[in-house]
């Protein structure tokens, strides 16, 4: 009996095995900047919405923190004959449409009515985003372990690019989608994203080929689900006490008497410290937690970690505010429309900064062009404390995106640079603190420090922030310096 062959890979492969980060990526690239700051600003009261967007995002950020792992750890044990991975991409998209109807009927409930004192519109709202948050994360977590699974390891490199360029185009779509929401056209808005799942679920599930597990692990999984777990709670514990700590300061500096340019400068130094000790105090103990005793001796692997979740922390927060911020500050009416005419500005000179930005970094090396995207973002994002029209907020909006292009192009290479070659996995796994936590952080206590500020002078709050979303960038090159490069190609 002869055993098949397996197909040649072909160049079409790799955008089958791709095709599901589109959808993802055209669901995160339209609710995060576009269409929550719109859900979020129906139902909460104008002088707490970023402090609502703020709760919304750190609780959904956290499922996402804990499911994604558990979903790609029990993915890699699963016996199904569909494989390993697509039996979770599947049921995931599959929920995401259900969680996704279902986020479209909070926006009908009766704004007035009210479940133990807050609205039911809310309510319904954030336990709908928090679901989607859910069934998003446990096809995501199975998905990344689809490349490394099939895909031969000459063509990885390719597969690769295919996946940051899925990652990227949904950048561009934005700009359509800005007007259907300040139209009020919510459900054509959701059906779009419902599309994008289903659509790209089945390409991947119906082309993609794997190999069954034929047999299932039996090592416990109790350790690695505690870690996780544990891992989830102290970030957002250390958050959310970081976010008391600055709110207490900020009343007993308002119950002091102090002048406004004083509290400015101490609840801003204090913000600004917060986050950074979150940051460092999240990733430190969760890499113990996630790696064990052996990330003592790791330290440029966790500084790396630092450096990543600061300046994700400050890039997603800029976007995740900007739409509040340009009603509010700049004043434009139609915010959700100017949102996407912005992220389209930043997409345009992003795409170009992250497809040259790798070949920069073989000539003049990762860990120089990672601290350089620190500086250009950090100076990009100082513009908008002072811009009251939109030309300027597009000319910073286009410096932002180039920093952020050369981030997205060097950082995470710099990071393979970094880990041990033995355990690669887990360490990359648990640099996915970054990618969570960066929400958790920037906007979790930004979002209350917005409107601790606003209260004192309309639209001063998302001044502060800023400030400190820029001071966040710049922080996060100076961590650079506590990373030691081996290899002389990456130095």
């Amino acid at each position: 009996m002869t055993t098949e062959a397996p197909r040649p890979w072909q160049p079409l492969d790799n955008l089958t095995v791709n095709a599901y980060w589109l959808g993802i990526n055209i669901s995160a690239g339209i609710i995060t900047p576009v269409l929550l700051p719109y859900l979020v600003a129906l139902f909460a009261a104008p002088d707490e919405k970023n402090s609502v967007l703020a709760t919304v995002r750190v609780i959904g950020l956290a499922v996402a923190m804990l499911i994604q792992p558990l979903a790609g750890l029990f993915s890699d044990r699963n016996t199904s004959q569909w494989g390993r991975r697509r039996p979770f991409i599947a049921a995931g998209a599959l929920l995401n449409i259900v969680f996704l109807a279902l986020v479209l009927l909070a926006t009908r409930i009766d704004p007035a009515v009210r479940w133990i004192g807050i609205s039911a519109a809310l309510l319904s709202l954030i336990g709908s985003l928090a679901l989607l948050q859910a069934s998003s994360n446990m096809a995501q977590g199975a998905l990344q372990g689809l490349i490394p699974d099939v895909v031969p390891e000459a063509q990885r490199g390719r597969a690769s690019g295919v996946k940051a360029t899925f990652e990227l185009l949904p950048i561009l779509l934005v700009i359509f989608i800005g007007p259907l929401v300040d139209a009020g056209r919510i459900g054509l808005v959701i059906g779009i994203i419902m599309a994008g799942f289903l659509v790209t679920m089945l390409i991947t599930v119906l082309f993609v080929r794997e190999e069954p597990l034929r047999v299932k692990p039996t090592d416990s999984l109790r350790a690695p689900i505690l870690r996780l777990v544990g891992l989830t709670t102290l970030f957002v514990a250390t958050t959310q006490g970081m976010t008391w700590l600055v709110r207490r300061i900020g009343l007993g500096m308002a119950g002091s008497g102090a002048s406004l340019p004083a509290q400015v400068i101490v609840v801003g130094a204090a913000g600004l410290a917060a986050m950074a000790f979150a940051i460092f105090v999240g990733v430190y103990y969760g890499a113990r937690l996630g790696i064990g005793p052996e990330a003592r001796g790791e330290s440029s692997f966790i500084w790396w970690v630092v450096n990543r979740l600061m300046f994700l922390a400050a890039i997603g927060s800029v976007q995740g505010f900007a739409q509040y911020y340009l009603t509010d500050v700049v004043g434009v009416k139609n915010a959700a429309t100017m949102t996407s005419v912005l992220l389209a500005v930043v997409a345009a000179f992003l795409l170009p900064a992250a497809l040259g930005g790798g070949y920069l970094s073989d000539r003049l090396g990762r860990k120089r062009l990672v601290g350089l995207a620190g500086l250009i973002a950090g100076v990009g994002t100082l513009p908008l404390l002072v811009a009251r029209s939109m030309p300027l907020v597009l000319v910073s909006g286009g410096v932002i995106g180039l920093g952020t292009g050369l981030f997205m192009a060097t950082s995470w290479a710099l990071g393979t640079d970094l880990v041990p070659k033995r355990k690669a996995g887990l360490y990359m796994g648990v640099s996915n603190l970054a990618g969570a936590g960066a929400g958790i952080v920037g906007a979790g206590i930004g979002g209350p420090l917005a409107d601790a500020f606003n209260r004192l002078q309309p639209g001063l709050g998302y001044l502060v922030i800023l400030g400190i979303y820029a001071l966040l960038f710049f922080l996060s090159t100076l961590t650079l310096r506590r990373v030691t490069i081996t290899s002389s190609s990456s130095s």
